[in-house]
């Protein structure tokens, strides 16, 4: 078992649920992806680059975004909490997931994956 897949599987309930489901809905819409432990977090990348991240803290995941200042899609759904430029949909519990939106997201994130990290 990767770091990455141990990370996700070692979490306690309701959280390894959401990482799981959240998993599955980002290799599904983006199946160019590889899953990489890095930052001590699951991070996917695309051609070596990355483009989004799992992270458990407290008592929520969040899924990250890389090029979030590029996003146009549900920013009303994501927080930046204190960041300058990352954004990320947050979850307490699996029921919280929209599958649209997180996929509708992913998808936008995908669009904009070769533009720099800020916003010129």
């Amino acid at each position: 078992m990767n770091p990455a897949e141990h990370y996700i599987l070692d979490r306690p309930e309701p959280y390894r649920s959401i990482l799981l489901q959240l998993q599955v809905i980002i290799e599904h819409t983006v199946p160019e992806v590889e899953l990489k432990f890095k930052y001590k977090i699951p991070f996917y990348y695309i051609d070596g680059k990355p483009f989004c991240y799992l992270n458990h803290a407290k008592d929520y995941v969040d899924l990250g975004f890389w090029h979030s200042a590029h996003l146009t899609v549900h920013l009303e759904h994501m927080t930046t909490a204190g960041r300058k430029v990352m954004r990320s949909l947050r979850y307490k519990q699996v029921t919280d997931i929209d599958h649209t939106i997180a996929t509708e997201v992913l998808q936008n994130a995908f669009e904009v994956r070769s533009k720099k990290f800020w916003k010129d």
